[in-house]
């Protein structure tokens, strides 16, 4: 895959100029993706890693991760947050939750299920993603379809323009969730 060599010639690069390779994971860590990083699909490992959403399960945190090759000194890590022990509670709390419950494999699994289940439809033009963080472009003649799913069918979904669809679902998605959105987007592609 291109975003694969792309990440790794990064990679690379910084390792050769001594740089630092900073992943913003934002979107996508913590998971989302079916792994805990989405570099760590490209079999890379960043310097830096950026994260907030889904961190603390509604909770609002930000937070990076460092490499232990990036040794800290007085005054390094300094925030404007100043971290706080109800922040730090919440993003343990969530890792705790993603361990016991396997969250990282039901990500992969039942995102791998709705890709490819998703590619089936033959009005799609194109399935994206890995894991739970997924696009499915459409042709423009159905732009309705993120208002129907919403509307007519209580499926709340992302998107991105000019007509993409974005599923962002919950770590804890199960395959019934997946199908119940399956048979609302069928019906939302039929012509009526």
């Amino acid at each position: 895959m291109a975003e694969v060599s792309f990440l790794q010639k990064i990679r690379s690069l910084c390792d050769v100029y001594n740089a630092v390779f900073i992943a913003d994971e934002v979107q996508c860590g913590y998971a989302r993706t079916g792994k805990f990083y989405a570099a760590d699909h490209a079999g890379v490992d960043a310097d830096i890693y950026t994260m907030a959403k889904g961190m603390g399960n509604g909770f609002p945190i930000g937070a990076i991760s460092i490499a232990p090759k990036m040794k800290p000194a007085y005054g390094m890590l300094g925030t404007t947050f100043g971290g706080n022990h109800l922040a730090c509670a919440a993003g343990l709390a969530v890792l705790e939750v993603i361990e016991q419950d396997n969250l990282l494999q039901n990500a992969a699994e039942i995102g791998a299920y709705l890709i490819d289940e998703v590619k089936k439809f033959d009005k799609v033009k194109e399935v994206r993603g890995k894991g739970l963080m997924i696009g499915i472009d459409l042709p423009e003649e159905l732009a309705n379809v993120k208002k129907d799913l919403l509307f007519k069918h209580n499926i709340f979904t992302g998107e991105a323009k000019p007509n993409v669809i974005r599923l962002l679902p919950a770590l804890n998605l199960t395959k019934a969730h997946a199908d119940r959105f399956l048979q609302a987007f069928a019906i939302t592609l039929r012509p009526l």
